[in-house]
Order: C-alpha cells, then structure tokens, then sequence
C-alpha cells in the first residue's frame, strides 16, 4: 500500500532522528548558555557603566556632569589642533627655545666652569675636595640667608646647623634596617615617633596612637594613602578605589592616586566659602568605592585651614578613614593656641581623623629628609607595612618605602626636637605667625597695596597669599605675574600660584627679619605695575600665563619634563 510504503520508508529516518535528538539538544543547551552567558556579561557591562553614571550623576549634578564633558571634549579637540604638523612644528620651536633658556639659566658655562662627569684618576685630597665644596656653596644664588625665600629653606639658626652636624657625623654610617647594629638610631626613631603622636594629641595605650619616620611629606602622604587603599582592599574588598580630597590639598594626593591607582576627585575651594573645601560637594561624592577624605591644615596655595570638623563628621557617619596634611603646619599649628592665636580644630582630638602627616624638617627645623605620618591606631599603620616572607634572601620587612634609611638624618632630626623643645617652638610660632600677620596687615589695610591686592581667604598659620583686586579701577590694577617677575627682579623669590593667579608668602625665621624690606619693596613692586601691563613677560608670567590659558597641558608638561632633564645636565 502506498501509505504503509510510505510508513516503512520513514521507519529508519525516525530512528535515526531519535538517536541524533541527544547530540543535537546538546549542542542546542551548549548554545543556549553561551548565548545566556553572553547577555549575562552584557548585563553586567551595562550595570557597571550605568552605576558609574549615575555615581557621577550624583557626585557632580546634571550641570557639573555637562560641563566636565564639555572641557573634555574642548580639551581633546584643542590636543588635536596642536598635532597638526604646522602648529606642532611651531610649538615644539617654542618648548625648545623656552628649554634651552631654562638650561642657559641653570646650567653653569663658561670659563673656569669645570664639569665633573667621570671619577678622578687619583682621589683628591681633602683640601682639594674642602675647597671645591666652598666654591660650591659660594655660587650665585637667591640670598635665602637674607630672609629673601619664601619657604623652601627652614633654617633654625647657625647653633641648630652645627648641632646637626655633630650629629650627622656621629651617625653618619646608620642605617635602621639593622636595629641590632644601631640601637640609638631605632631608639631616637621611636622617640620622634612619640614626641610627634604627643604634639598632635594621639589616643594613649597599646591599640593607640603609632607612626613611622620618612623621607619627607610626600612619601608621609603617599604612606598614609597606602594604608587607606590597603584597609578598604582587605577588609571592604574595594578594588576600584577613589578618594576625595580639595583641589588646593597638595599634589602629592594626586601622584599618590597616579602611582597606587586611584582615582581622585578634586573638590572646589570656592571664595565664597573662604577658599575651603566645600563639604557638600564632597558628602555627594561618597561611594563604596571611597577609601578616604582629605583636608589641608593648612593647604599650601593660600595658607588655608580646612574645616576638618565638618570633614571629620562625614569619615564618622561614613565610616572613613581622614588624612589631614599637616605637613606645612607642622611644628607651628600645635603652638598656636598657646601663643594666643586663633587655633582651628585639626588634629587627633577631632574624632574622624585617623592620620596626620607632618614634615619635621620644616617648622620642627630638622635637617631636609625628615617628616612624620601618624596613625590614630597601629592597627591602621600595618597596612602601610611591607612584609615579604618567602625571600631567599630570607624575611624582609620594611615598615614604608624605603629600604635602607639614613640614620644620620634621623640623628639630626632628634637632636633638633631636643634641642628646641616646647619652649623654643612657642618662640618661633609667635614669630612666624606674628610676621605672616604683618604682611597680610599691610596688604589688607595699607592704602598702597589694598587698592591692587587682595588677601586670599582667612590665612592662620605661616603663609600669606594674595592676588590682584578684580574690583580695581583701571589705574589701581596690576597683574600679579608681574608682581612677582618685580619682586624677582629685586632679589625676592616668592610662590606663583594658578587657578586664581596669585602668589604667597610662606614665612620662615630667615623672612621675620627680613619681613620689614619685603614688605616696602612689595609696596613699591604695585606702583610700578600699577596699569602697566608689562610687553616682556618674566618666568612667572610666561609661565603661568600660557598654563592658565591653555586648555590641554601637554605644553607645560613638556616644559616642565624639560626643566626636569635640566637638572641632571652637567654642560
């Protein structure tokens, strides 16, 4: 029958079908969870980035997120303009000429300049040595002896210098690797330790206040994020980790996110609230990802003292970690109160701040190389710590960056700290602090400077800044670049400052003595620049001129990566 032909022609294919089912199913399943996978991946993708979003979205608003992505999009279309062989062949003209003036400027040339670039034949002897050295130190410099330097050298007196010395050369060979070897060195280390964690009011006991020694206040900084990146890794497992910090903190916060992966949000330090960071904007930006808060006491732009109360009742209602960088303030912000100063609230006995980095070798006057960072616990400074217990070289242990350490400079610094004691730092808070007061005095209320200058914020400790008066008439008005080329040209070297333009003032005990000349030089600096835009702009003004005005910094990095190479020129 044609029917059951048909059946038994289909009898085989039906088995075979059945038998091929399985494979195919499986197959089929196979694909099915690639594909299921595939839209897993893709949600999460999509939950990721949407998160981020609105992260952002909740962090800077609506209108602050437009703007941010209108200057990135002007900033990358104007990197795009400078590639242009034309204008790239012109600007690369100008990097090289302001190169090769800056190296004309600071490499020494000529006749009776010797460069050493290979190791003598014959050692010297020590005269010959003793007599280059003098030379050395003789060369033509800014007069920062003369009180003529803002910052940059803490001197505290020729007694402390030699004191130093002394102590230098007895420990000169130490190294606090071996503690074994150098028992004094550990002993002095943990006696700077403790001197510093009393100054600034650590919690008492076992659990209690603990910091280590470093190179200076960057690697303080830098230790002190490590910790909080390490913390929020081990016990939160973040492991995308931002931290918040005012745009005017020091830029150590942001090499520190450059180098350990972090990514950092800079906060507004509005006029409008005084030129201190602008909490609101900062409890916006707290996530999950959020390792720690930073606030300046003071910055090092204008001399600010942030309001670490407010910043410490967000790390306690978020349960943060809060770095405060006393860094600048260091052995003169502890002495204010009793020297009758106004005296913010900064250190250990505000609750939320659970470290505090401050530089020894400024106001504490100890020899450069020398600075603190200080923990309110030591369960928070062993995340800081490297351990390394598998080496074939056997255990290593490092409590910070360095590996081998200078004794020598810890010497120095102990022997300053005895030396000086409280009474000594009350002395010089009072003339440091008192000499900052008269300079913002004569700029706020000398009728010569008011007119043109403005003081920047509520300064409280060492520094002073201050910018042109925007408000003033056109014959009042200077710019401050030229103020500062002026003052240069007069054999002061005082700060410039960018976003605003401004310059400051960071008083140290060479400048009491000298604050008197400054001050009538700086008044004599404004009537000259007054309403006389100057044609040949000075280093400051060229500088920060084409820095302010240029929305992608690839040119003032190549400037400053060339003034960099610079300083390892010999000829």
């Amino acid at each position: 029958m044609p029917g059951s032909s048909r059946l038994a022609i289909s009898l085989p294919q039906l088995s075979s079908l059945r038998r091929a089912r399985p494979a195919l199913s499986r197959k089929q399943q196979l694909l099915y969870a690639i594909d299921a996978l595939k839209h897993i991946l893709l949600l999460l993708f999509v939950l990721r980035y949407t998160r981020k979003a609105l992260l952002q979205l909740r962090g800077y608003g609506v209108v602050g997120t437009i703007k941010g992505g209108y200057k990135s999009i002007y900033r990358n279309i104007y990197a795009l303009f400078l590639r242009l062989p034309f204008v790239n062949a012109r600007v690369r003209a100008d990097v090289d000429k302001a190169i090769l003036e800056l190296e004309t400027k600071l490499v020494p040339s000529g006749p009776g300049v010797t460069s050493y670039t290979t190791l003598p034949p014959t050692g010297w002897s020590a005269d010959q040595v003793r007599s280059e050295l003098s030379r050395l130190g003789s060369m033509k410099h800014t007069r920062w002896e003369d009180g003529r330097v803002s910052g940059a050298v803490y001197h505290g007196g020729d007694e402390l210098s030699t004191l130093q010395a002394e102590a230098f050369k007895q420990f000169g060979v130490s190294n606090p690797i071996h503690p074994d070897v150098f028992p004094g060195v550990r002993k002095m280390e943990a006696e700077i330790v403790a001197m510093s964690l009393s100054l600034f009011h650590a919690p008492a006991g076992d659990e209690g206040g603990a910091g280590v020694t470093t190179s200076g206040g960057t690697e303080s900084i830098l230790m002190a994020i490590l910790a909080a990146r390490q913390k929020a890794y081990h016990e939160r497992s973040v492991r995308e980790p931002e931290m918040i910090l005012p745009e005017t903190a020091h830029t150590a916060f942001r090499k520190a996110g450059e180098y350990f992966g972090i990514k950092v949000h800079l906060i507004d330090c509005p006029a409008s609230n005084n030129y201190r960071v602008h909490i609101p904007s900062i409890r916006r930006l707290i996530n999950s990802n959020t390792i720690l808060l930073v606030g300046s006491a003071p910055n090092f732009p204008h001399g600010i003292v942030d309001d670490i109360t407010a910043l410490s009742r967000l790390a306690v209602k978020y349960a943060l970690p809060l770095h405060v960088d006393c860094c600048l303030g260091s052995f003169v912000i502890p002495f204010l109160a009793k020297a009758g100063f106004p005296t913010p609230d900064f250190d250990f006995r505000v609750p939320g701040v659970t470290s505090i980095s401050v530089d020894t070798h400024k106001y504490g006057f100890a020899p450069k190389g020398n600075s603190v960072v200080l923990y309110r616990s030591k369960a928070l400074r062993r995340y800081q710590y490297y351990v390394c217990p598998d080496w074939s070289g056997g255990v290593y242990a490092s409590p910070s960056m360095a590996g081998s350490r200078p004794g020598a400079l810890i010497a120095g610094c102990w022997a300053s700290l005895m030396k000086m004691g409280e009474d000594g730092y009350l002395d010089t808070c009072l003339k440091i602090v008192g000499a900052r007061q008269k300079i913002e005095d004569a700029v706020r209320g000398n009728d010569s400077l008011r007119r043109s200058l403005v003081v920047i914020g509520k300064p409280l400790v060492s520094v002073v800044a201050f910018k042109a008066n925007e408000k003033a008439s056109q014959e009042y008005r200077v710019d401050i670049y030229d103020v500062a080329d002026a003052m240069s040209q007069r054999g002061w070297h005082l700060n410039a400052l960018q976003d605003p333009p401004a310059m400051h003032v960071a008083v140290t005990l060479p400048i009491v003595a000298a604050v008197d000349d400054m001050i009538r030089d700086l008044e004599a600096v404004v009537e000259q620049c007054r309403g006389n835009a100057s044609e040949t702009k000075g280093d400051a003004a060229a500088l920060y001129g084409v820095a302010g005005a240029l929305p992608d910094k690839r040119i003032v990095r190549e400037l400053a990566g060339g003034f960099l190479d610079t300083l390892y020129k010999t000829s």
